[in-house]
């Protein structure tokens, strides 16, 4: 059993449905922050996506700005920035400057994958790729510039310096595994998606791990598709939007995020077809009582110290409820 307590964390998409604009869309991320953070949960990500018609969370540390300013003690911060997009300064300057306009909040994951496709990775930047290989260098140029130690170099992020903002490194593969335990960073996997290599990448980073002066011992986050609802029915027509959702991905026909319907057979076998049955194996859903028990499997399995839940839904207020039944079943975990 794992005796541990396990925190329990939001990464946000700015999931824009059917019907709604960004405005709207970005209005309910903030009432859900509000929520979430009276419900016990430590953190709330963004994620970085670039030319996805239904992701309105392209301007990452803009979003998080906006969040962190009509919240009070929840922890604000990206999930990630990927990192080969943009200059390791620029992204200093900014973080920098959330950090002293949000003391204590403000969380910095970094990724090196694009968000995208390849050809708008390019048009981000146009050596995305050389970016990408050097991923670990960039890194260390994003410690230098928070450090107070930068303060006589030529090259300074003057309002990053000596700022606290946390940073944690961020994979799908078992690539940053090695890295984050090297560096002794927190590691944030993303198994809401990339579930085949999660143990390997998190036994990596366990075993190679070496202490730091901000971690004295592996730390590690692991993300999971959640819905909860009154019911287990409900919670499989909520699940309707996340599976047409996945399927539009797959067949290069991505939209806004469709209504629920019911569970049909088609939706059934697009739901149990090889290739999405592995990108949402750790998608648990249904009832409170339904999810506790996948919950409580999963964390025995992983031993994870955080849970970082993903739910894609249509509708803000079931996405509020859904993330209200998963605080009380963490909290309920939490105390046994």
């Amino acid at each position: 059993m794992n005796t541990k307590q396990v925190r329990y964390s939001i990464l946000e998409l700015a999931l824009i449905s059917e019907g709604f604009t960004l405005k709207q869309t970005l209005n309910n991320s903030l009432k859900l922050a509000q929520h979430v953070e009276k419900f016990g949960y430590t953190r709330y990500w963004l994620a970085e996506h670039h030319n996805a018609v239904s992701i309105g969370s392209s301007a990452t540390s803009v979003i998080i700005g906006y969040i962190a300013q009509d919240t009070h003690k929840i922890r604000v911060g990206s999930g990630g920035i990927m990192l080969p997009n943009h200059s390791p300064l620029i992204i200093a300057e900014q973080f920098g400057t959330l950090g002293s306009l949000y003391p204590n909040r403000i969380d910095l994951g970094l990724g090196r994958a694009p968000g995208t496709d390849r050809e708008t990775a390019q048009a981000i930047r146009s050596d995305f790729m050389e970016a990408a290989y050097t991923f670990p260098g960039e890194v260390e140029k994003i410690e230098a510039y928070f450090s107070v130690n930068n303060a006589h170099s030529k090259i300074r992020a003057t309002v990053a310096e000596g700022v606290d903002v946390p940073l944690y490194i961020l994979g799908s593969s078992t690539d940053s595994a090695h890295l984050a335990a090297k560096k002794g960073l927190p590691y944030a996997f993303a198994s809401h998606f990339a579930t085949t290599h999660l143990y390997e990448a998190m036994r990596i980073y366990r075993s190679e791990f070496r202490p730091s002066t901000v971690l004295q011992k592996p730390y590690v986050m692991v993300g999971v598709n959640i819905i909860v609802a009154d019911s287990d029915k409900e919670a499989e027509r909520m699940l309707t939007s996340l599976v047409r959702m996945i399927y539009s991905i797959f067949t290069g026909q991505r939209d806004y995020i469709k209504p629920p319907t019911d569970m049909t057979t088609d939706l059934k076998d697009i739901f149990k077809h090889p290739q999405v049955h592995q990108m949402l194996k750790y998608t648990f859903y249904g009832s409170k009582e339904t999810v506790k028990e996948q919950v409580e499997t999963f964390l025995e399995e992983t031993q994870a110290d955080e849970l970082i839940a993903v739910t894609n839904v249509y509708d803000a207020q079931d996405r509020v409820r859904s993330y209200q039944l998963f605080a009380e079943i963490m909290d309920e975990l939490n105390a046994q």
